[in-house]
């Protein structure tokens, strides 16, 4: 219900942009999910977490991470993080999200670097017990929201997501504002 709301105010600042782009959508749309996340969570009397500027609702130790991973229709395995991702985004995902499946080789302590350990280090905002939850969907400004899945998702070095656990919601009416 917190998407198809936020698609509905996302479609409006579309619209009133009078841009034929769709980056006015896509912007108000990132804003508005996080903010309706974070009015459920402090409806729920959970916690809203500042994290470089962004605020995370957290429920019960699981911070949502809401990502629109397509403009269109789209499986859930073509997801990927995009190449200019923050910093920001790529260290939530290595330090809150899902631990690497057994990888080839473990990383020797000698070789681990500053940047390394950096990447995988907890915010201090968060709490280093909270976890990644990911919430990513499809939409577009003409037809909404097209999926929802949520779940645990591990980053690959490729910018992929392998999925260890993962749901797919059930997709509320759009509500045209």
């Amino acid at each position: 219900m917190q998407l198809a709301k936020a698609h509905a105010k996302a479609h409006a600042a579309h619209l009133a942009a009078g841009l034929k782009k769709r980056s006015p959508y896509g912007v108000a749309l990132a804003g508005l999910v996080r903010e309706h996340l974070a009015e459920t969570a402090h409806e729920l009397g959970e916690a809203v977490r500042d994290v470089r500027g962004y605020e995370y609702a957290v429920i019960n130790d699981y911070a949502l991470f809401p990502f629109r991973y397509a403009d269109r229709p789209r499986p859930l395995d073509r997801a990927r993080l995009p190449a200019n991702a923050s910093p920001t985004r790529q260290r939530l995902f290595r330090a809150h999200g899902p631990q690497s499946p057994e990888g080839l080789f473990e990383v020797d302590d000698d070789l681990v670097t500053e940047e390394y350990l950096g990447l995988h280090e907890a915010f201090e905002e968060l709490g280093a017990a909270t976890r990644l939850v990911c919430v990513f969907f499809t939409a577009d400004a003409e037809n909404g929201i097209h999926a929802i899945h949520w779940g645990d998702a591990h980053l690959e070095p490729d910018r992929t997501f392998t999925w260890p656990y993962k749901e797919q919601l059930p997709v509320a009416p759009a509500q045209m504002e």
